[in-house]
């Protein structure tokens, strides 16, 4: 792949993940309850999820999912009405006075699922990036490597931006008065609402 190209890549990627989405919400809402360590396997599903994504698009599976369109508005309903549940959960809980108390701190199992559940709820995202890949893939070169080059890179970015909410989050909240703490509960649930809004609005054209 022409270094170029893979620069013109990189620039188009930091552009679309200037604004948070779902994800990333939910890596501040993970981070904020459980903590930036634990919240990395909410960024490892998302992440997975992403990959599984990528794969599908790469072997041209995108018609199915045009003409299987009902099945994959049922799954993104699914995922919304799951983290508004989550949401909605954490803001009717106890009020906590420590950020991360034990009674509080989530699986790290549960914490892979919900990233992988929220990112797999936008099945759209296959289309998403079979219309990128192709923008930057030279026909004329061998495609795995540079499959591999684009999906790698969009991964390793997307990883970044979710440590640095993660990161941000458990920062904020350490620093947050003990009369404020009693607040986080529900800032996380608002983070999950938030995210259950966006990924509700997501259109075949966005991730």
């Amino acid at each position: 792949m022409v270094v170029e190209n893979w620069l013109v890549y990189i620039s188009t990627i930091l552009i679309l993940m200037i604004t948070p989405g779902p994800s990333q919400l939910l890596m501040l809402s993970n981070s904020i309850t459980n903590g930036f360590q634990r919240s990395i396997f909410t960024a490892a599903g998302d992440l997975s999820a992403n990959f599984i994504q990528m794969l599908i698009a790469s072997v041209g599976l995108v018609g199915i999912i045009h003409s299987s369109k009902e099945f994959f508005v049922l799954v993104k309903w699914a995922g919304v009405a799951y983290l508004m549940y989550l949401g909605l959960r954490l803001i009717l809980a106890k009020t906590v006075r420590k950020p991360h108390s034990p009674e509080h701190i989530r699986s790290r199992r549960s914490l892979y699922w919900q990233g992988f559940i929220t990112s797999a709820a936008n099945p759209k995202a296959v289309i998403f990036f079979a219309a990128l890949f192709p923008q930057f893939i030279n026909p004329l070169e061998a495609l795995f490597g540079q499959f591999v080059i684009l999906s790698s890179t969009y991964l390793i970015i997307d990883a970044l931006f979710l440590f640095f909410y993660g990161k941000f989050a458990e920062w904020i909240s350490g620093r947050l008065l003990p009369s404020a703490r009693q607040h986080l509960n529900k800032i996380s649930g608002s983070f999950l609402i938030g995210a259950a809004i966006l990924l509700g609005l997501k259109d075949i054209e966005s991730r």
